[in-house]
């Protein structure tokens, strides 16, 4: 099984996950361009079987459907690690692709909020888009 750990900029907190990813996607949605500070979030949902190390930062963001999402930052660098949906914890942890540091890791599979997406930006080819979320 693979192991893969994702890190904040100044590596105090970590996040440990196992397995192929359940799901890679990318989302272009205003907030997610403000909490990242790019035009887009890369995410990669996992199974809930993670461990966490160093302190985090929490904030709850509620979503355009009513989710609240409890989003992880390290207080040290200010990187946003990984987020959780409220009251589906038991479902899956979503980590920041860039935080593995892995270019070969898998690429995104579906992409939201593509009414929000930077017109320069070219998705790969077969990621299905969605014009919002489709939840």
């Amino acid at each position: 099984m693979v192991t893969r750990i994702a890190k904040c900029t100044c590596g105090q907190l970590q996040i440990v996950v196992e397995g192929e990813p359940l799901g890679v996607g990318v989302c272009h949605c205003f907030a997610c361009q403000s909490r990242t500070g790019s035009v887009f979030a890369a995410l990669a949902a996992f199974s809930p079987d993670y461990r966490v190390s160093g302190r985090a930062t929490d904030y709850i963001r509620t979503g355009d459907q009513g989710a609240r999402f409890r989003f992880r930052f390290c207080p040290v660098c200010g990187s946003n690690l990984y987020h959780t949906e409220e009251g589906e914890e038991h479902r899956s942890v979503a980590v920041a692709v860039g935080a593995f540091a892995d270019p070969d890791f898998p690429p995104p599979q579906d992409s939201v909020y593509d009414c929000r997406r930077h017109r320069w930006v070219k998705l790969p080819d077969g990621v299905t888009v969605y014009e919002k979320d489709p939840e």
